[in-house]
């Protein structure tokens, strides 16, 4: 083709379809070329998103402008928010989704935007004249020119897959592997490895007993994910909790020796998050049995995912071990789990913006950089697209810093300490994480979103009411006096002391064991209500009350430790100069290359005397 795309998007899942709309939206002219039409947006794993540390990864990307949350609570089929009987920085919201419409709601959404083109097709080798990338080649022949390319592979990149002793060319079940582009990287001085994941057999829920499982319903008052008007669900489906045991456990050892894994046949770098069913009996050998979580695929469909039960060994034990397993006494199996190696690049080759080091104009985002999980791919694949589109237009980068958003702490982790292992995302990584909760994504992104032309005006116009509805909700809670007799009944139900004297709402709201929703019977509560001032504000002016302390402590932290990021380093800083740090550190540093100071002093091995002594080095 003649024409010349903005940014070309290689690979339609996750991280793709976030790149392309990101781009579009903004004003690229995009190309998104996908070796399969059929499935873009496949959610090739377990049929949910978000999760632990996951969920505020979805809401980072809605308060962006993104559309996964969006998608998200258009096709989900329960909600559920994880460690409610935490604090509020571990709440983590997850959805169980109807994997066939989320697919379909994403290609219609990109097919909407006028300026996403599509192309089925096999990227094998990207163009570079004078250290750019300028086009790409595929395997029917064809040449596309471009200003800036986004590689998003997933494990498609020399893809094999193993069953037991059999192992076959793939980037998931029924789809071939992408053959070229790897070597195309190697050739312009990449440097990748394996690694490897796996996922459970599907087996038809028609063949389930569940009244021998345990339900596991939806909330009862269940949320949503973007902070758009999308609708909240008013039916959910149930997912159903069963268990391993001894007997299962003797069966699936029997295959262990025709295992690719204990074989030696897989030599990629494997999830230690994410155990196959083979590891957990294997490392945890103690135990008598692990859950098995047997989620639907969808509103209409009997196909059933057996979260817990990964493997690749040889289906008649997968099948055999199944049927071992309360409530799977007759089970059908659709298809037989299987495991995946595939190429990645280490992602220590990247700038914050994820365009890489060696070739400009180009960018890696999703598994291809080491992670694992929808939603690591898809912040990814948005930040890609914003920067290669900020890049083009001559305007400057996009970059959250760890205080900013989770995605700023993934980031940061990838290009500063790069990953042995598939990288997913824990509430553990963040070290501002009471600043970084799920219920305030927009009110710490929106406005970014809008500024750089992604998030739309009706995004910054609900944020902005939102902000000014909690600042007054605030305002009141402080002024607000309750005398013990109007408190007290709601403090004892909760085992609380009772007051004994006449209290400030805010005060009160500061005790661990009362809610806001204890003094709806206020008559300033009721008239909030009243005006569905939402239950988002309650919560945020609960929480901004309840941890005010701590959120004050973090942001100030996080304020002295920002100084060194807005120290720059010079990409062409000679480390060799400096006699003072570690042998280590200089190594690392001249690898990595660190684009502050604050990333540096991030980089495993280096030392705060090494950064002192950079310090004194550039005065």
């Amino acid at each position: 083709m003649d024409d010349l795309f903005d940014v070309i998007v290689v690979g339609g899942g996750h991280a793709g379809c976030e790149a392309a709309h990101a781009a579009a939206t903004m004003g690229s002219k995009v190309l998104l070329i996908t070796m399969n039409m059929n499935t873009i947006a496949q959610m090739s794993c377990n049929p949910a998103m978000g999760g632990i540390a996951k969920g505020q990864i979805v809401r980072e990307i809605d308060a962006l402008g993104g559309m996964s949350g969006i998608v998200s609570d258009e096709t989900m089929i329960q909600f559920k928010m994880l460690n409610r009987s935490k604090g509020p920085a571990m709440w983590s919201p997850r959805a169980q989704s109807d994997r066939m419409r989320f697919a379909e709601s994403w290609r219609l959404k990109l097919e909407q935007n006028h300026n996403v083109d599509f192309w089925q097709d096999t990227v094998s080798k990207i163009d570079v004249k004078d250290g750019k990338v300028v086009g790409v080649h595929t395997q029917l022949g064809m040449y596309f020119n471009c200003k800036s390319v986004v590689l998003t592979n997933g494990t498609f990149l020399n893809g094999l897959i193993h069953i037991g002793e059999k192992n076959f060319g793939g980037g998931r079940t029924a789809e071939s592997s992408s053959k070229g582009l790897t070597e195309s990287l190697f050739s312009y001085g990449f440097e990748g490895g394996r690694m490897k994941t796996g996922t459970p057999p599907r087996v038809d829920g028609r063949s389930l007993d569940y009244s021998l499982m345990d339900e596991q319903a939806g909330d009862e008052n269940p949320m949503k994910f973007s902070y758009k008007n999308t609708k909240n669900l008013t039916k959910q489906r149930s997912c159903y909790l069963t268990y391993t045991n001894e007997e299962v456990h003797d069966i699936l050892r029997t295959g262990f020796d025709r295992s690719p894994m204990y074989s030696g046949r897989i030599q990629g770098l494997g999830p230690r998050y994410c155990p196959s069913i083979e590891d957990k009996i294997s490392r945890f050998s103690e135990r008598e049995r692990h859950q098995i979580f047997v989620e639907p695929e969808g509103w209409d469909t009997v196909e059933i995912y057996v979260n817990g039960f990964s493997t690749s060994l040889p289906e008649d034990v997968q099948l055999k071990a199944l049927r071992k397993i309360k409530g799977f006494e007759k089970v059908k199996m659709f298809r037989p789990g299987y495991a995946i190696e595939y190429d990645f690049f280490y992602p220590q080759q990247l700038k914050n913006t994820l365009e890489t080091k060696l070739v400009e104009n180009l960018y890696f985002a999703g598994q291809i950089n080491g992670t694992t999980g929808y939603e690591e791919a898809a912040c990814q694949g948005l930040m890609a697209g914003i920067n290669a589109t900020l890049k083009n237009q001559n305007k400057a980068p996009f970059v959250l810093q760890r205080n900013q958003a989770y995605i700023g702490v993934l980031i940061d982790d990838l290009i500063t300490k790069g990953t042995n292992e598939p990288y997913r995302m824990f509430t553990s990584r963040a070290e501002y994480r009471i600043l970084l909760r799920q219920d305030n994504a927009d009110l710490r992104l929106t406005r970014f979103g809008h500024a750089i032309g992604l998030a739309d005006d009706d995004r910054l116009k609900r944020v902005e009411e939102k902000e000014e509805k909690v600042k007054a909700l605030i305002q009141v809670i402080k002024d607000l006096s309750i005398s013990p007799e109007d408190i007290n009944s709601a403090i004892i139900a909760k085992e609380g002391s009772p007051a004994t004297q006449k209290q400030k709402w805010f005060t009160l709201l500061q005790r661990p064991e009362l809610s806001i929703f204890d003094f709806s019977y206020l008559e300033v509560v009721k008239e909030l209500l009243a005006n569905e001032i939402g239950r988002d504000v309650l919560e945020q002016a609960e929480i901004q009350t309840k941890y005010q302390g701590y959120i004050e402590k973090e942001e100030d932290l996080a304020h002295k430790l920002q100084k060194l990021d807005n120290i720059k380093m010079r990409s062409d800083f000679d480390y060799s100069l400096l006699k003072s740090i570690s042998a280590e550190a200089k190594e690392k540093l001249i690898k990595i290359r660190p684009e502050t100071l604050g990333q540096a002093s991030r980089i495993n091995g280096v030392t705060p005397a090494d950064i002192s002594c950079i310090m004194l080095f550039i005065g």
